[in-house]
């Protein structure tokens, strides 16, 4: 609507950018819509981190970088991620040694 009924060049090639990427990378768009989740994986706000806790060796390291303080847990025992704290901010993930953060 902007390109048709533009009354300048500006307004005409304004949209072009976002039309050019809807045209190769429409899947993309649509799967981050729908499925919410990013193929690139660059979408933290899409990011769904989790806690294996059959890999989880209870190290806390990632508790103790976590700005949230949204994983729980006792030394040497699997931990716990509160997803209404979490952030996504991927602390914990760059942390773990041991691959226990799962992303989802």
């Amino acid at each position: 609507m902007i390109q048709r009924f533009s009354l300048c060049a500006l307004g005409t090639s304004a949209p072009n950018p976002v039309l050019t990427t809807i045209l190769y990378f429409r899947g993309e768009y649509e799967t981050h819509i729908k499925d919410k989740k990013c193929p690139a994986g660059v979408c933290k706000a899409l990011f769904h981190y989790e806690i294996d806790e059959g890999t989880c060796n209870g190290c806390h390291l990632c508790a103790l970088k976590c700005p949230q303080e949204a994983i729980t847990g006792e030394n040497k025992k699997a931990h716990r991620l509160d997803q209404a704290k979490c952030i996504k901010c991927g602390i914990c993930y760059d942390v773990c040694k041991f691959e226990a953060i799962v992303v989802k």
